[in-house]
């Protein structure tokens, strides 16, 4: 298990630009709970999620003076349902996208940069080098997942992508031959695959998408402030120039291997 994880406080070290009057007393983060070495379940308390992402919510919480619950709230779709209700206040790492823009606010700089590729068994015969290749083929990817809107847009109009509710369910799919390749992120894919035992598998050399990831904010939280996107924005500047997130994940890669 990652050091820090789960319920971030600040109350060792708060900030000196934390809200006065109470107005926010707290914030509730979730994000994608199949999404190693950036967020999973915590295997001691199922109920919180660890990883890079939610270690940066750590530092965020201290950051700003507010502290930060990173929860375990279901799938990622769901997640982004309680997103839109304002059930929850920030996700810790999401794509943008127009949709999203309807019920987030997105904080600059982004935590990093993915990689989402095409996911293959060894012996494929499918050699991915554009989007056309995949034109006749049978994939799978996670539901509500998204690797850029003109990928997306080429995907809705020429592809046959069939969407499943987690990563382990389209990588044990694609190893009984039910689908002829997944999309998905490198980092995370090649994580689970060696978790699950299901031996090599093969990411194509040419990515679908680079996407930045970022960190959101509801538009129905009630901690949605001018004052709070700045601070936001602020810790998020000084963590980008100080090179934070690339020690995080490789402590979250050593710590989900560890497991």
């Amino acid at each position: 298990m990652l050091p820090g994880a789960g319920t971030a406080t600040a109350q060792d070290t708060p900030s000196e630009s934390a809200p006065s009057g109470g107005s926010c007393a707290r914030l509730v983060a979730s994000g994608n709970p199949d999404y190693p070495p950036y967020l999973w379940r915590d295997p001691s308390d199922e109920k919180q999620l660890i990883g890079a992402n939610a270690e940066l919510m750590a530092k965020l919480a201290k950051e700003i003076g507010i502290p930060i619950e990173v929860r375990y709230i279901g799938s990622w779709a769901r997640v982004q349902e309680e997103m839109r209700e304002g059930r929850i206040d920030l996700i810790a790492g999401a794509f943008l996208t127009t949709q999203r823009l309807d019920y987030m606010d997105y904080v600059y700089p982004s935590i990093a940069t993915t990689r989402s590729v095409v996911i293959t068994l060894p012996d494929s015969p499918l050699d991915f080098k554009t989007w056309p290749d995949l034109v006749g083929q049978a994939g799978l990817t996670v539901i509500n997942n998204s690797f850029g809107e003109e990928f997306d847009r080429y995907a809705r109009e020429n592809l046959a992508i069939d969407e499943v509710p987690k990563l382990e369910s389209a990588l044990r799919m694609l190893a009984l031959g039910r689908a002829d390749y997944v999309i998905y992120e490198d980092a995370p894919a090649l994580a689970y695959a060696a978790q699950l035992g299901i031996g090599e598998i093969r990411e194509a050399e040419n990515a679908i998408s680079n996407e930045n990831l970022y960190l959101t904010l509801s538009h129905r939280s009630p901690c949605n402030s001018p004052a709070l996107r700045g601070r936001l924005a602020q810790a998020m500047l000084k963590f980008a120039q100080e090179g934070t997130m690339t020690e995080l994940i490789d402590a979250a890669v050593q710590a989900w291997r560890a497991q």
